[in-house]
């Protein structure tokens, strides 16, 4: 299990990460979401002993990562799949990390068959597509066979099958008791593959809950309701019974309604009460990426003014108020915590989450190649949007440039 604690990393008078507290375990694969510059990367940096905290901790299976024995057994990590030396062939880049860790070279062949690239061993890294440097990456996160494994972007540059293949890969390794730890921007592929969600925005923490309760509390679940087209009367006198009875109804371009606050079984049988056919009576329920755009949009720091003007930005769902500071969804739930607001002129307030899970044994540190974050790259066509406007609520503490802040 990963544990972080009141973790906060600052540049000199730039802060990356903030008072960030949470939990990772086994068994389930945990997706890591943010936008660009929230600090997800200096977050794994932080877990992995590659940064140093300024303040706080972070353990994995109740060790620090400079603490832990027999740490590349342990844990496998994919931060920078670029961190590979060109001139070495895929299989000797494997050979080196093994007996720098007591690895046998078996398990080289092993790991080269399980991500595919057994026919290219011999080839030199520096020929290779993005795609086999993700592969090549992913075999060395898995090289010491680690019970603990954190990858940071592992389907950049895959094609469909490999998408497919990580995705079966990431639920295989949690099934077998282990905890995963993935960070993407992919959100159909983490509504897919993940079974938890921690997502923080500049720096910290705004939510940490499942997959679908994240989805249920950051989107608005509605009801299409279609009557026929040549029967007008039909569709207003269904309107006034389901506003009657507590619902709320908005009509849709196309002529269909959309119903809220009333589940599908009472619609129907208020349509068979008023005499009413119904040509369509279906659910809708928020994708991922829905919801995170809903809960990010006070976040982001880079926004075209293009899509501004275009009227292109995500619309909230019909009655919601727009957030005027970044909410904490999943208070009072059991693992919950939220940071305190910053204070100026001194450390941050230390506190440990809830109640802690159940001791792990002693895991280990990463056996896949380290390296430096890759910057983040804002679109040169991007400015960046007008800050958010909280009323009583304390300012953020500033954020370092992206390239140091992911």
């Amino acid at each position: 299990m990963i544990e972080a604690v009141g973790l906060t990393k600052r540049y000199g008078d730039k802060t990356a990460v903030y008072n960030l507290s949470f939990q990772v375990r086994p068994g389930s694969v945990t997706g890591f979401l943010g936008p660009n510059g929230s600090g997800k990367s200096t977050t794994m940096r932080m877990i992995l002993g590659l940064d140093q905290p300024t303040s706080g901790r972070v353990t994995i299976g109740g060790f620090p990562y400079r603490k832990l024995p027999n740490a590349p057994r342990q844990v496998g990590a994919l931060l920078d799949a670029k961190a590979v030396h060109g001139g070495r062939h895929a299989r000797n880049h494997l050979l080196c990390l093994a007996q720098l860790s007591g690895i046998p070279a078996r398990r080289v062949d092993e790991v080269l068959g399980v991500v595919g690239l057994q026919d290219v061993a011999r080839k030199r890294s520096k020929g290779f597509s993005l795609g086999m440097g993700q592969r090549l990456g992913i075999a060395a996160a898995l090289l010491g066979d680690p019970q603990v494994l954190l990858f940071d972007e592992p389907v950049n540059g895959l094609d469909p099958e490999g998408i497919l293949w990580v995705r079966n890969l990431m639920k295989a390794l949690a099934a077998e008791g282990r905890t995963v730890f993935v960070s993407s921007h992919l959100m159909s592929e983490m509504a897919l593959t993940a079974d938890h969600l921690i997502v923080i925005g500049r720096g910290q923490l705004l939510s940490d809950m499942s997959v679908r309760d994240f989805i249920s509390t950051n989107s608005a679940d509605f009801a299409r309701v279609r009557t026929p087209d040549t029967e007008p009367q039909q569709r207003e006198k269904l309107t006034a019974s389901l506003t009657e009875a507590g619902g709320q109804v908005l009509p849709e371009q196309d002529g269909a309604l959309r119903v809220m606050g009333l589940p599908l079984h009472r619609i129907s049988d208020l349509a068979h009460s008023a005499d009413v056919r119904l040509w369509e009576l279906s659910p809708h329920q928020a994708s991922l990426e829905e919801a995170y755009m809903r809960m990010t949009q006070g976040a982001v720091d880079y926004r075209s003014t293009v899509d501004q003007r275009a009227g292109l930005q995500q619309p909230l769902p019909p009655g919601a108020q727009p957030p005027v500071q970044m909410p904490v969804p999943g208070q009072g739930q059991p693992g919950w915590y939220a940071p305190p607001p910053p204070q100026q002129g001194g450390q941050p307030p230390f506190a440990a989450p809830g109640q802690p899970g159940p001791p792990a044994g002693p895991y280990g540190a990463p056996g896949g190649p380290g390296g430096a974050p890759a910057g983040d790259h804002a679109n040169p066509y991007a400015q960046p949007a007008a800050p958010q406007q909280a009323p009583a609520a304390p300012a953020a503490p500033a954020l370092t440039k992206p390239e140091d802040a992911r």
